[in-house]
């Protein structure tokens, strides 16, 4: 089908330089793949969209908010989706807020929660399109329960050790799980110690952990390079634990550094790629559109919002540009209202929130959630196995080679 009508400028804010461009390459893949598909399909009751991209580099406050008013001011954008900028701690969404449009992130910060209930009206267009930060330490503590309880693993003890990174993101993340440990039966032996990042010394803080004989090591930093060395420094001289890395671990990137050593490792992301027919088809057609090194498991992420965001706007009669508040809070109203389902699983937003609401962590039904994907690396040349949460795990835990 052929669209015709003006083109909709649709605004990326991807950080495309500095320490995240591993990922910011996959979400501007993302976001190209699906405006291309939407483009095939008709566009947008007849609009194509037409992406435009700017590199917000370390991801400061600066950078992306000035990359915001240049998607505005510039180029006229009808809304703003992207996958995450950690930094800017939301005050790229004073001039989104301003301009009236649609932004659609994945952020993964609880503080989206906070800024949205201090001012729903003003914020009306601001969604984050996985669950917050907070999801991910009380879910690790019910995922390393689940394995415990269901005999895929005897831990020697119910000690954990928390590293986190400097960044809120991480510390959030950290926090949320020596909340819940105890509720779960576990002790938190170590931390959460904070570690200033970016890094890749981790050698100090490894031999502290040590000493306290921890069953389970987590590290809530994210930066791929970083978590490749740490898993590197801890193989030097591994000890008796499960080892869990944040998010980042899940990048093709991690694994080309870390190589053998990698295995057994567990990492989970609150918005990934399934292994079902949907998700399948799609990892074939984003490979094959962007190449064997690229990584649809990150590139999911926007690619996902995008086509929501289209089937909102059809469902709205179109999208609207900077200052048309009318038609893009209709527009807003049908993201609240319907349960899409992408090939992350489904993006239901939370009224109040307006951030997608987590299964198993907060929703018992995967109707009506997104899951809470755990991987673990049992191959470091084949992709990772995905062992939780059911009904969409894949392959069960297998115990770490390191752990005798």
């Amino acid at each position: 089908m052929t669209t015709q009508g003006d083109a909709i400028p649709v605004g990326s804010l991807v950080p495309l330089t500095g320490p995240s461009a591993a990922d910011g390459a996959e979400f501007r893949n993302g976001v190209i793949l699906a405006s291309e598909e939407i483009n095939r399909r008709g566009g947008i009751l007849g609009r194509p969209l037409k992406p435009v991209f700017i590199d917000t580099c370390r991801q400061s406050a600066e950078e992306v908010v000035a990359g915001a008013n240049r998607l505005i001011d510039e180029h006229k954008v009808h809304a703003i989706i992207n996958g995450y900028n950690i930094g800017p701690q939301n005050s790229e969404y004073e001039p989104i807020a301003d301009a009236g449009i649609i932004y659609i992130h994945n952020n993964t910060l609880l503080q989206h929660h906070d800024t949205i209930r201090s001012n729903p009206e003003r914020y009306f267009g601001c969604f984050m399109a996985d669950p917050a930060d907070y999801w991910y330490g009380q879910g690790f503590i019910k995922f390393i329960s689940w394995l415990r309880d269901s005999a895929q693993w005897k831990p020697e003890n119910n000690r954990i050790a928390i590293i986190s990174g400097s960044k809120p993101y991480s510390i959030v993340i950290a926090n949320a799980m020596a909340s819940a440990a105890r509720q779960f039966g576990w002790e938190v032996a170590f931390g959460p110690k904070i570690i200033t990042t970016p890094t890749t010394s981790w050698r100090p803080v490894l031999a502290e952990a040590r000493q306290t004989n921890p069953a389970v090591l987590a590290n809530t930093h994210f930066y791929s390079g970083d978590l490749a060395q740490f898993q590197l420094q801890f193989m030097e001289d591994p000890f008796n634990s499960i080892v869990y890395l944040q998010y980042g671990a899940m990048h093709q990137s991690f694994v080309d550094q870390a190589g053998e050593k990698a295995k057994g490792i567990i990492v989970s992301t609150v918005i990934g790629l399934l292994r079902d027919e949907m998700g399948q088809a799609f990892a074939k057609r984003y490979v094959e559109r962007f190449g064997p090194g690229s990584t649809p498991q990150v590139g999911c992420q926007s690619y996902s919002s995008v086509h929501h965001y289209a089937v909102a706007a059809s469902l709205a009669g179109g999208t609207a540009g900077p200052g048309e508040f009318e038609q893009n809070r209709e527009l807003a109203r049908y993201l609240k209202e319907s349960v899409y389902r992408s090939v992350a699983g489904i993006i239901r937003y939370h009224p109040e929130w307006q951030s997608a609401i987590p299964y198993p962590d907060y929703v018992r039904d995967p109707s009506l959630g997104m899951p809470h994907l755990f991987y673990q690396i049992q191959d470091h040349e084949k992709e990772q196995a995905l062992i939780a949460p059911e009904p969409y795990n894949t392959e069960r835990f297998a115990l770490p080679p390191w752990i005798r």
